[in-house]
């Protein structure tokens, strides 16, 4: 009988201790005042909204609900003041924040007001304001093109009748005042994989400049000497640059070869050890936007130009684009 009674308490006191190991007083606690910003009250208890890169503005307009009391749904258009009407409360400031921060404002005034203890408010933006999105540089229609809401880059290019053939990939994109980044850089490769994996959200008020490629320079005794715009997502290689030029002559003094570099207005030259490249004997080498790449003639005359008419000559080559 002892035993049975000491079995019992030793059952018991486990029992116990499993329990305290799973009940969490915590986890039942409710959440107060905690302002409703889309999904359940309790997710955002837990965890903070991503943070919206366009913001509220005057003349967006709004959907504005309220949970379990549906009679305060409205679709309210903010007003130039950046203020939104709404029942019992009156006008609430929402201009500047994004939707979250429209939510907890809202909720706040009608907890403040006493009008709802807790208030559940959920701010979604159906339609901003028509503005301009300016889509500059080497686009085919460059201009100003209206938008309601956000659209892709790849739709702004595309109403902008699409890049020239001479267009940098490397676009810039300057957001509208008001927004938390101010500038973005996207590279819009020509692989149609990796273009849809960078086209980016642009906003009503955003700017969209698109660049002119780089040119890299070819010069002397090879079949078309002139510029070649850096087309292959603004990257070039020596031979691509040499088979752009149609190769070289067979009059080329091929082991003078060299090219010039324009580092920040002064010019670097360098031996190009053209055979090897050509013959996998030495790597291919990247070139930069104005390098100047330069296959003397046999000539004696011509061997002997120097780096500046040679940068003087490449000022007035013919460019190569769009082929």
């Amino acid at each position: 009988m002892l035993r049975t009674g000491v079995l019992l308490i030793v059952a018991a006191a486990s029992f116990a201790a499993a329990s305290a190991q799973k009940f969490d007083p915590m986890a039942l606690a409710p959440v107060k005042d905690a302002p409703f910003v889309g999904g359940s009250l309790a997710a955002n208890a837990i965890k903070a909204p991503a943070e919206e890169s366009l913001l509220i503005g005057s003349g967006d307009l709004l959907h504005i609900t309220m949970l379990r009391e549906p009679e305060l749904e409205q679709h309210a258009r903010v007003l130039d003041s950046g203020d939104v009407s709404l029942p019992l409360i009156g006008s609430v400031h929402v201009a500047g924040l994004d939707p979250a921060g429209a939510s907890a404002a809202i909720a706040a005034k009608y907890r403040s007001g006493n009008y709802l203890k807790h208030p559940v408010v959920s701010v979604f933006v159906e339609e901003f304001a028509k503005q301009p999105v300016s889509v500059l540089g080497q686009v085919e229609k460059p201009g100003t093109y209206k938008i309601t809401t956000p659209r892709t880059l790849l739709d702004l290019l595309a109403m902008a009748g699409g890049l020239t053939p001479v267009a940098d990939r490397h676009i810039m994109i300057e957001r509208a005042p008001g927004a938390r980044q101010r500038e973005e850089r996207v590279f819009l490769s020509n692989r149609s994989g990796d273009a849809l994996m960078a086209n980016v959200t642009i906003d009503p008020g955003d700017t969209i400049l698109v660049p002119k490629a780089g040119i890299v320079y070819v010069l002397g005794d090879v079949g078309r000497p002139g510029g070649y715009t850096m087309e292959n997502e603004s990257r070039m290689t020596v031979l691509q640059a040499i088979a752009l030029a149609g190769g070289v002559n067979h009059t080329a003094k091929v082991k003078k070869t060299r090219v010039i570099h324009n580092v920040n207005g002064h010019f670097d030259e360098e031996t190009l050890a053209l055979r090897k490249i050509e013959n996998g004997e030495a790597p291919d080498e990247p070139l930069h936007a104005d390098d100047v790449i330069y296959v003397p003639f046999s000539l004696a005359k011509n061997i002997a130009l120097g780096t500046g008419a040679i940068v003087a000559s490449a000022s007035s080559a013919l460019i190569y684009a769009g082929r």
